[in-house]
């Protein structure tokens, strides 16, 4: 019996009462005595009794939780997001429940079912590397629940989006990296059919045909932008036998990888070959040499993304369409990138 859990018969037996006034009681309801309230509520915490908020958030139709899906938590971009998502949402009397993917379609997938069976009031997601199926996320249009992506998204889902203009950051990388007199810019990217990656990649070859820099398909590698990955694909990009001068890759994740394989293989970062990232992690400001890279606003976008989401709460004829908030990402310049 010690692990049965206490249901509001219980204490509807305890003390040869209705359920009904039960409920009443611990809901302070005006038509209940003060001292059946008083008499309920000894009784509740003597048999610690737990409220089923699943069932109540059926009966009220409103739960005040709000589901985050994020492809990891182990990175300083996504918590950040979530931090600040949180304390948005806090203040309104929400909370959150925090699912990782960990790019995985199937987890993210089981993370949406979870979500949509504790019956949250809204989910806030940036999608899995492995998503190209968009099915799940139209399952939570189609139950009238609001969707706001950041980071990564998707057009073709008319739902409200947050991020950094990724095209733009790529031009702003390879700008640097030519005035720096870089001539053969290599780009380790994400997969195209991520739409973040697919703009960086595209603003990446704009750019190099823009500066009338040599265009290489040895020199662009898509990647899932681990830290492992970063580690082989440099080491690809050194076997070539004209090696790039420069390194612009998507994640600092995999730009660490990079960073190490370089060092190991006793090159000279920045002279030899330039290094730049994307994301701003801590680390990238403790390495050595320290490493360039984009930082994403990570701040900003939670607070927008909880916002978006209170906008649909407090207009509940608010239609979900394509509407998006893009934010300007700034280039941090440090030692990786900082030719002599």
């Amino acid at each position: 019996m010690a692990n049965k859990k206490t249901t509001i018969k219980d204490i509807a037996n305890a003390l040869s009462i209705s359920t009904a006034a039960v409920s009443k009681a611990l809901h302070d309801d005006s038509r209940i005595s003060s001292k059946t309230k008083e008499a309920v509520k000894k009784v509740a915490k003597e048999l610690n009794y737990q409220p089923n908020h699943l069932a109540s958030a059926l009966r009220r139709g409103k739960s005040n939780l709000v589901g985050v899906v994020v492809p990891r938590t182990n990175s300083n971009f996504f918590s950040s997001v979530i931090q600040n998502i949180e304390e948005v949402l806090n203040k309104k009397g929400y909370n959150i429940i925090i699912t990782q993917s960990n790019e995985s379609y199937q987890k993210e997938c089981r993370n949406i079912d979870t979500l949509l069976f504790t019956q949250v009031d809204g989910i806030i997601a940036s999608m899995a590397n492995e998503t190209t199926n968009l099915d799940y996320f139209e399952k939570i249009k189609s139950k009238g629940i609001p969707l706001i992506l950041f980071d990564r998204g998707e057009n073709d889902l008319n739902v409200d989006y947050i991020g950094i203009n990724d095209y733009d950051s790529s031009h702003m990388i390879i700008e640097h990296l030519t005035q720096q007199g870089c001539k053969r810019i290599a780009h380790i990217g994400g997969y195209r059919h991520t739409r973040i990656f697919n703009n960086r990649i595209r603003g990446y070859i704009d750019a190099i045909k823009k500066h009338k820099l040599p265009t290489d398909d040895a020199l662009l590698i898509e990647s899932s932008l681990t830290t492992e990955d970063g580690r082989l694909k440099m080491q690809q990009l050194l076997d070539l036998e004209d090696r790039p001068d420069a390194v612009y890759v998507a994640s600092d994740y995999a730009a660490l990888g990079a960073l190490q394989v370089l060092q190991e293989n006793n090159i000279d970062i920045p002279n030899d070959i330039a290094l730049v990232g994307f994301g701003d992690e801590p680390f990238t400001g403790m390495v050595t040499p320290t490493l360039s890279s984009i930082n994403q606003h990570s701040a900003e976008i939670g607070k927008l993304a909880a916002e978006t989401f209170l906008k649909h709460v407090d207009t509940t004829d608010l239609k979900q369409t394509l509407h998006k908030q893009i934010l300007q990402a700034e280039l941090i310049i440090r030692d990786s990138s900082k030719i002599k």
